[in-house]
Protein backbone atom coordinates (compact mmCIF):
# COMPACT_ATOMS: atom_id res chain seq x y z
CA UNK A 1 0.00 0.00 0.00
CA UNK A 2 2.87 2.44 1.33
CA UNK A 3 4.85 0.99 -1.89
CA UNK A 4 2.39 2.27 -4.22
CA UNK A 5 1.76 5.38 -2.88
CA UNK A 6 5.75 5.98 -3.36
CA UNK A 7 6.15 4.83 -6.47
CA UNK A 8 2.75 6.66 -7.83
CA UNK A 9 4.18 10.17 -6.22
CA UNK A 10 7.58 9.26 -7.89
CA UNK A 11 5.62 8.72 -11.36
CA UNK A 12 3.84 12.22 -10.89
CA UNK A 13 7.42 13.88 -10.45
CA UNK A 14 8.91 11.61 -13.26
CA UNK A 15 6.24 13.13 -15.84
CA UNK A 16 6.04 16.54 -14.86
CA UNK A 17 10.13 16.47 -15.22
CA UNK A 18 9.53 14.70 -18.59
CA UNK A 19 7.07 17.12 -19.85
CA UNK A 20 8.51 20.19 -18.94
CA UNK A 21 12.21 19.13 -19.98
CA UNK A 22 10.71 17.79 -23.21
CA UNK A 23 9.29 21.52 -23.83
CA UNK A 24 11.59 23.44 -22.61
CA UNK A 25 14.58 21.99 -21.58
CA UNK A 26 15.86 19.70 -18.25
CA UNK A 27 18.02 22.81 -16.82
CA UNK A 28 14.74 24.82 -17.27
CA UNK A 29 12.73 21.78 -15.40
CA UNK A 30 15.19 21.76 -12.59
CA UNK A 31 14.90 25.63 -12.27
CA UNK A 32 11.04 25.96 -12.15
CA UNK A 33 11.01 22.91 -9.93
CA UNK A 34 13.59 24.77 -7.64
CA UNK A 35 11.05 27.83 -7.47
CA UNK A 36 7.89 26.29 -6.69
CA UNK A 37 8.95 22.85 -5.10
CA UNK A 38 6.34 23.23 -2.25
CA UNK A 39 3.87 23.52 -4.47
CA UNK A 40 5.29 20.43 -6.81
CA UNK A 41 6.36 18.26 -3.76
CA UNK A 42 2.97 18.68 -2.33
CA UNK A 43 1.07 17.85 -5.68
CA UNK A 44 3.23 14.74 -5.73
CA UNK A 45 2.68 13.43 -1.77
CA UNK A 46 -0.86 14.51 -1.68
CA UNK A 47 -1.06 12.52 -5.05
CA UNK A 48 0.84 9.46 -3.38
CA UNK A 49 -1.05 9.60 -0.14
CA UNK A 50 -4.56 8.78 -2.30
CA UNK A 51 -3.01 6.05 -4.44
CA UNK A 52 -2.21 4.47 -0.82
CA UNK A 53 -5.69 4.99 0.76
CA UNK A 54 -7.55 3.30 -2.53
CA UNK A 55 -5.45 0.92 -2.56
CA UNK A 56 -5.98 0.12 1.13
CA UNK A 57 -9.81 0.83 0.24
CA UNK A 58 -9.68 -1.61 -2.85
CA UNK A 59 -7.99 -4.02 -0.47
CA UNK A 60 -11.00 -3.55 1.78
CA UNK A 61 -13.57 -3.62 -0.78
CA UNK A 62 -12.21 -5.40 -3.45
CA UNK A 63 -12.99 -3.46 -6.91
CA UNK A 64 -16.32 -1.38 -5.48
CA UNK A 65 -14.60 1.40 -5.01
CA UNK A 66 -15.17 4.80 -7.12
CA UNK A 67 -11.84 4.74 -9.31
CA UNK A 68 -12.74 8.29 -10.59
CA UNK A 69 -11.59 10.12 -7.47
CA UNK A 70 -7.50 9.46 -7.60
CA UNK A 71 -8.30 9.63 -11.43
CA UNK A 72 -9.56 13.27 -11.58
CA UNK A 73 -7.41 14.40 -8.81
CA UNK A 74 -4.20 13.08 -10.10
CA UNK A 75 -4.37 14.48 -13.39
CA UNK A 76 -5.32 18.15 -11.68
CA UNK A 77 -2.73 17.36 -9.88
CA UNK A 78 -0.28 16.51 -12.84
CA UNK A 79 -1.96 19.54 -14.81
CA UNK A 80 -1.20 21.95 -11.84
CA UNK A 81 2.53 20.78 -12.06
CA UNK A 82 3.02 21.77 -15.74
CA UNK A 83 0.76 24.84 -15.87
CA UNK A 84 3.80 26.64 -14.34
CA UNK A 85 6.01 25.99 -17.11
CA UNK A 86 3.36 25.45 -20.35
CA UNK A 87 3.20 28.92 -21.72
CA UNK A 88 6.65 27.51 -23.08
CA UNK A 89 4.65 25.85 -25.30
CA UNK A 90 4.63 28.86 -27.18
CA UNK A 91 8.11 28.36 -28.71
CA UNK A 92 6.68 25.15 -30.67
CA UNK A 93 3.53 25.97 -30.99
CA UNK A 94 2.68 27.60 -34.26
CA UNK A 95 -1.16 28.01 -33.37
CA UNK A 96 -2.05 31.70 -32.38
CA UNK A 97 -5.25 30.61 -30.68
CA UNK A 98 -3.03 27.96 -28.71
CA UNK A 99 -0.78 30.72 -27.50
CA UNK A 100 -3.34 32.64 -26.28
CA UNK A 101 -4.72 29.84 -23.79
CA UNK A 102 -0.92 29.18 -23.21
CA UNK A 103 -0.38 32.78 -21.88
CA UNK A 104 -3.62 32.69 -20.12
CA UNK A 105 -2.65 29.43 -18.30
CA UNK A 106 0.85 31.07 -17.22
CA UNK A 107 -0.79 34.03 -15.96
CA UNK A 108 -2.48 31.83 -13.32
CA UNK A 109 0.22 29.09 -12.44
CA UNK A 110 -0.15 29.53 -8.42
CA UNK A 111 -3.46 30.00 -8.52
CA UNK A 112 -3.49 26.34 -10.42
CA UNK A 113 -1.10 24.74 -8.03
CA UNK A 114 -3.55 25.58 -5.32
CA UNK A 115 -6.68 24.06 -7.47
CA UNK A 116 -4.24 20.83 -7.39
CA UNK A 117 -3.88 21.05 -3.75
CA UNK A 118 -7.37 21.64 -3.01
CA UNK A 119 -8.29 18.55 -5.38
CA UNK A 120 -5.50 16.17 -3.58
CA UNK A 121 -7.33 17.35 -0.19
CA UNK A 122 -10.36 16.50 -1.28
CA UNK A 123 -9.60 13.56 -2.57
CA UNK A 124 -7.66 12.56 0.67
CA UNK A 125 -10.40 13.51 2.45
CA UNK A 126 -13.14 12.08 0.42
CA UNK A 127 -10.84 8.25 0.79
CA UNK A 128 -10.41 8.56 4.25
CA UNK A 129 -14.39 9.02 5.07
CA UNK A 130 -15.09 5.98 2.54
CA UNK A 131 -11.84 3.76 4.63
CA UNK A 132 -13.80 4.69 8.18
CA UNK A 133 -17.34 4.21 6.44
CA UNK A 134 -15.79 0.66 5.32
CA UNK A 135 -14.43 -0.02 8.68
CA UNK A 136 -17.38 0.54 10.70
CA UNK A 137 -19.64 -1.90 8.53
Amino acid sequence: MLVKGLLASLALLGIYFLLVGLISGFGFAWEQFGRYWYFILGLSAGFGIQISLYSRLREIVDEKTNRGVVAVSGTTSTLAMISCCSHYLVNVLPFVGAAGVLTLVSQYQIQFFWVGLTANLLGIIYLVSRLRKVRMT
